[in-house]
């Protein structure tokens, strides 16, 4: 731990999204075991996931921002709605295909790609907030602001880094279905999370150079996680009709979540 303290925090978040990265990876590995998955038990993931990302988005980032404010809304209002627009010009723009549904209802700019390349931009359009949220966090570090602490930055990369496992699975699964080789399923859906490092460089380095915009930068990360959220992830987890499972699963996410960050930060 003290090694670890002791690095320059862009690097720590390096470290910290190769984790998440190495868990998303891992989960994707579980194909080689299993070769579809209960559409129950990946609606759980799903809003297990959600729930993760929501705690996280409160706990991690817009409370922080908002102390750092002296409980001032303004920083913390105007960072969560530009990250939200930013996840939407994304979510307008770059081609993706929800998991569950029909080529046909691919969103962004229209291509021909494939099915499968589809379902990958759509976890790494997921992955994008995740690695900018640890990111900010680490990055922030370096401000010396009491609001954000190391332990609470390694909390949000322990919480994304549970959820990215099943994650994993839940990207490696459709490819699996869709008549990909067990390992070509298992490389794509960790490629997914490939994003996470390289968005946690960014956001370490912009918060570091320009630190003002520190509050504004956490709150931009919550936004985004929470667009993704609510476009994406809980519609995808109620889609099948498993409402009470995917709702319990978010509950129990939250929790986790909540947990981590309270206990380690």
């Amino acid at each position: 731990m003290n090694t670890f303290a002791a690095l320059h925090p862009i690097l720590q978040a390096f470290l910290a999204t190769l984790f998440t990265w190495g868990v998303t990876a891992l989960g994707a590995s579980m194909i080689f075991c299993f070769r579809t998955l209960n559409q129950k038990m990946l609606d759980g993931m799903l809003g297990f996931a959600a729930g993760v990302m929501i705690a996280a988005s409160f706990w991690s980032l817009l409370a922080p921002a908002i102390e750092m404010s002296d409980g001032g809304w303004v920083p913390a209002a105007v960072g969560f709605a530009m990250g939200g627009i930013f996840l939407g010009l994304l979510d307008k723009i770059i081609p993706h295909l929800h998991l569950g549904f029909p080529k046909q209802d691919a969103e962004g700019l229209q291509t021909r790609w494939h099915k499968t390349t589809l379902l990958i931009l759509a976890i790494t359009l997921h992955n994008i907030p995740e690695g900018l949220a640890i990111g900010v966090a680490f990055g922030a570090l370096a401000n010396g602001n009491e609001a954000v602490t190391l332990a609470g930055a390694i909390a949000l990369a322990l919480g994304i880094g549970i959820q990215n496992f099943p994650e994993g699975f839940a990207v490696a699964a459709p490819l699996r279905r869709e008549g990909m080789s067990a390992a070509k399923s298992v490389w794509y859906g960790q490629l997914s999370a490939i994003v996470e490092p390289m968005a946690a460089v960014v956001g370490a380095a912009a918060v570091i150079v320009m630190q003002p915009i520190l509050p504004y930068a956490l709150a931009f990360a919550a936004g985004a996680m929470i667009f993704v959220v609510v476009e994406e992830v809980v519609p995808e987890s109620q889609r099948a009709g498993h409402t009470d499972i995917a709702t319990a699963a978010a509950m129990i996410g939250f929790l986790v979540m909540m947990t981590l960050d309270v206990a380690l930060g």
